[in-house]
């Protein structure tokens, strides 16, 4: 019976590395600017290596992480469209 718990316990950590995964590798793809779905899908499929591959993917050009930045505390409260009103992450025109 002990075999079974410790077994057991070692599937519910498994579970929420699982879970982790996906729901990192969700909002780093949505900061991104991709979707959430993409990151999801991603993270349901590779667990925790989904989120390297998120780190790896290059941002969008209006995405929250190139107008806010990497994490969203440092905005200070500024939002996506503040950002862009404010000329950030815009390129300039030739």
């Amino acid at each position: 019976m002990t075999v079974l718990a410790l077994i057991g316990a070692k599937a519910l950590y498994l579970l929420y590395a699982w879970l982790i995964g996906a729901i990192v590798a969700s909002w780093l793809s949505e900061r991104k600017g991709y979707g959430e779905r993409p990151g999801l899908a991603t993270g349901l499929l590779l667990s925790l290596a989904a989120i390297l591959v998120w780190l790896v993917i290059p941002a969008r050009a209006d995405s929250k992480w190139k107008l806010q930045g990497p994490l969203p505390f440092g905005s200070k409260g500024e939002t996506v469209a503040e950002a862009r009103a404010r000329g950030v992450g815009e390129k300039p025109e030739p």
